[in-house]
């Protein structure tokens, strides 16, 4: 019992120094130093009676100028010493086998290399070419706006893309302000929709506010913060606790104060949501509702059927004269229009497309007109003319509702500028106008989808 007592009493102070471990915290000191493998090895040794022999020279491989860095390295290696060694052919076919895969992977390394640098390059041209359009739309259009905006020069350059850091201000001057309104004019309906939006939360039912309308009701709380989760979702930045939430609630509150004839209408939230991500909150409030003052915007968030039929039919006549084939095949599944182009209209292609392709079909939109909203269908239409004409009624009405996400900017704008709008020497602009006046024709082209 006493035989190992002079010996701890020696060791105890050292062992204290050193602490063993546990996952979470200090065990209490060991009571034995750790030991060595080899002395660990002999104590096994002669409490079992075996000794350990290690494996003969032969058994070991020899040669190895390398250690395998990869399954594919391993075809190299010899075989264990209980199984036939390789032939001299065997071994030659493997070895070519191994270059022919290391080749192939240098092949594929070198050609990731070059098409990481061409986009590379691509992205620094095409900053240096926003950087180079800033400074002619800083310097030059903008101070001269009214002179400037229709010039050729101006039109091919607003073509390829507006500069991020003027995009707002041209959206401004382009959409314009005929509704005259102030910012002071903004805080006043924004501070009526706070109050309507606190009535709305004393009361159990919307139905209890005296003189409350139908606008008024489709104007609640309730309904505008369920949209305003719906917005971008993917961005994080209009759901409860982003940044740009509240913000974005004020805009589509004070709109429906200022049109209570319009209220509030789903789809909405997204034009809003792209002019705040590029303009301050009352200049974006501003461009709202003078954009949904304009013709096409009215018709459609008034769901006017009347007005909305002849757009249709105008897009109908533009859509056969460029795309005849895909035309007829739309034709023989009775799909019309407003399947797929209400959604486009309604959110101007914001939840549709990428937000940066949106954002330049915005661009050319606030150029153009409503002309180019009605282009840009056809033109993606174009885009998938191949892929839809092998589709029926149910895919074709899916495919359009959630366009591919992978669409790039120079394929859909290519498109678009093939497309043609221009039927028998009519523009866009007489071909509506003439619908406008033969009311016989828009009840030819009346859609079976908007009847019901």
């Amino acid at each position: 019992r006493n035989f190992f007592t002079k010996r701890t009493k020696e060791l105890k102070p050292a062992v204290q120094s050193a602490p063993g471990w546990k996952l979470f915290g200090k065990v209490p000191p060991r009571e034995n130093l750790p030991k060595d493998s080899k002395i660990i090895q002999q104590e096994y040794e002669a409490r079992t009676g075996r000794m350990y022999k290690p494996p003969p020279p032969s058994a070991r491989r020899k040669n190895i100028e390398f250690e395998p860095l990869s399954t594919t390295a391993l075809i190299l290696e010899d075989r264990p010493a209980n199984l036939p060694a390789k032939s001299v052919e065997e071994a030659l076919r493997h070895r070519q086998e191994y270059d022919e895969m290391v080749a192939e992977a240098k092949k594929r390394e070198i050609k990731e290399a070059h098409k990481r640098k061409k986009i590379m390059r691509a992205r620094f041209k095409q900053e240096e070419n926003i950087a180079s359009a800033m400074v002619i739309w800083v310097n030059e259009i903008l101070p001269n706006w009214e002179g400037m905006r229709a010039t050729r020069r101006v039109r091919e350059l607003w073509w390829q893309g507006l500069p991020p850091s003027v995009r707002g201000k041209v959206w401004s001057l382009a959409v314009g302000n005929e509704l005259n309104i102030t910012p002071e004019l903004y805080e006043i309906f924004l501070s009526r929709a706070k109050e309507r939006w606190k009535s709305f939360s004393e009361t159990s039912s919307e139905n209890d506010i005296e003189g409350a309308s139908v606008a008024d009701r489709e104007a609640s709380l309730e309904l505008i913060k369920l949209d305003i989760s719906r917005t971008f979702p993917s961005l994080y930045i209009f759901q409860k606790g982003g940044p740009y939430h509240d913000l974005l609630h004020s805009v589509l509150g004070a709109y429906t104060c200022y049109r209570p004839d319009v209220g509030y209408v789903q789809g909405m939230s997204f034009i809003a949501a792209v002019l705040i991500l590029n303009l301050e909150e009352a200049d974006a409030f501003i461009a709202f509702a003078n954009l949904l003052n304009k013709p096409c915007q009215l018709a459609f968030f008034r769901v006017d059927h009347s007005m909305m039929l002849k757009y249709f039919a105008a897009f109908e006549v533009f859509f056969e004269e460029n795309l005849p084939k895909l035309f007829l095949h739309f034709k023989s599944y009775s799909l019309t229009p407003d399947i797929y182009l209400i959604d486009w209209i309604f959110t101007l292609y914001s939840k549709s497309l990428p937000l940066d392709l949106a954002c330049r079909v915005w661009d050319v939109f606030c150029r153009d007109g409503e002309e180019f909203l009605f282009r840009t269908g056809l033109g993606i239409l174009r885009l998938y003319e191949d892929i839809l004409l092998q589709m029926d009624f149910i895919h074709i009405a899916q495919f359009l509702t959630k366009l591919p996400e992978d669409i790039t900017s120079e394929k859909l704008f290519s498109c678009i500028a093939a497309i043609q709008m221009q039927n028998s020497n009519k523009k866009w602009a007489q071909v509506f106008a003439s619908l406008m006046k033969d009311n016989k024709e828009g009840d030819k082209n009346h859609s079976p989808a908007l009847k019901s």
